[in-house]
């Protein structure tokens, strides 16, 4: 037999292994948590933005210069020169401006049908607050939106949008939202994130049937309207804005009003017109801060008494008259006969403008009656055509 030798065999405890590691990642995860604070709090980004965008505008000549300045308004400065010495004092105000919002309303504004894209250097505009982009060939936002974290109203209407970016979720301080008559077929469940929201206008899109249920965080807006859209019921979300002051529904495909439309505490108007309702509930007598409300009277049989005979309360009933409706049969039938000349683009172009002018009159008209001491129970709804 040979010789036996001992041999040391080290014996390691894993949880003390495991702790020690467990250390130095927590230690690691904090000097790059550290590290991404410094980054933030230095504003890297926004200074390179900011280079970018002096260094894009030495490549453009003055003539470019000047038509950049017809569309990009900013009130610290009367025009747009390339990157000088002054420049200095501008960025100082631009600081000021920043740290003092009240006194710089800074806007954009877009219209044309030449438009079909957003301006390159729009990206370099952080600073805007306010979007106003109307009658253009534009068909959807542009990918940096996110970065726009000052704008509190965003103003598109009569476009060609056809979805809303999820990134619109990040405008957390957006207190306006109008994107009416453009070609929306939904409504991204991360607009539920623009908790100071006050007024949402989604009226004439025509595809649009139902409201993600996200977007009952809203509480702040008093303000939605759907009208000229699809909707067979009130969407459940509306129902749990319990700011909501003014409803317009009108135009959609409404059969009946749910028995909760009293959870509306604060309604004030409610625009129901142009819809398949044969009855009102008795919940609507329940809203005590409701004023003024608006249905068509063609084929309502059954209504809460109170609505007819509180003071309180202006109850108008629109009745189409033989004219318009003929009127409306031909218009359909016409509707019908471009669609399969495949002239959709045309037709949406005249349908848009018509649906426009329609509710503008409506909307006047309803404005008259709301500063009269007392309204006509009912009264026969003006074709729109025969004014234009």
């Amino acid at each position: 037999m040979g010789l036996e030798r001992k041999v040391d065999v080290p014996v390691y405890d894993l949880s003390l292994i495991r702790g020690i590691w467990e250390v130095r990642v927590k230690k690691y995860r904090h000097r790059q948590k550290k590290e991404q604070e410094r980054v933030e709090k230095s504003a890297l980004a926004r200074i390179d933005q900011q280079w970018q965008y002096r260094i894009y505008c030495k490549t453009l000549k003055t003539t470019e210069l000047n038509l950049l300045h017809h569309y990009l308004e900013r009130s610290t400065a009367t025009d747009i020169q390339p990157y000088t010495e002054a420049d200095q004092q501008q960025d100082q105000k631009a600081q000021q401006d920043q740290k003092e919002p009240d006194q710089s309303k800074l806007i954009f504004q877009l219209d044309g049908e030449r438009w079909t894209h957003f301006p390159r250097e729009l990206q370099w505009m952080t600073y805007l607050k306010e979007w106003h982009i109307r009658d253009t060939k534009i068909r959807q936002l542009p990918d940096y939106l996110a970065l726009f974290t000052q704008l509190t109203v965003l103003e598109i209407p009569k476009n060609t949008i056809t979805e809303l970016p999820p990134e619109i979720g990040k405008l957390t301080g957006l207190r306006e939202l109008n994107v009416s008559y453009n070609r929306l077929s939904k409504v991204p469940p991360e607009l539920g994130n623009c908790e100071n929201l006050e007024r949402l206008e989604l009226a004439g899109n025509h595809n649009l049937s139902e409201l993600p249920f996200e977007l009952r965080s809203l509480q702040k807006v008093v303000h939605l309207d759907i009208a000229e859209n699809r909707f067979v019921s009130i969407p459940i979300c509306a129902l749990r804005m319990s700011s909501l002051q003014l409803l317009d529904l009108s135009n959609n495909s409404l059969t009946d009003l749910p028995q909760d439309m009293d959870r509306l505490e604060q309604l004030e108007t409610l625009f129901i017109h142009k819809n398949n309702l044969t009855y009102l509930p008795q919940c609507l007598a329940n809203i005590s801060t409701l004023k003024m409300v608006v249905v068509s009277g063609d084929e309502l049989t059954c209504l809460p008494s109170k609505l007819c005979r509180s003071p309180e309360i202006k109850f108008i009933r629109l009745y189409d008259n033989p004219t318009s409706a003929e009127k409306k049969k031909k218009e359909e039938k016409k509707k019908k006969e471009m669609s399969k000349r495949r002239r959709w683009k045309e037709q949406r172009e005249e349908e848009v403008k018509k649906d426009g002018r329609e509710k503008e009159f409506i909307e006047a008209y309803i404005s008259t009656l709301k500063d009269r001491e007392s309204v006509p129970d009912s009264t026969t709804m003006v074709s729109i055509s025969c004014l234009l």
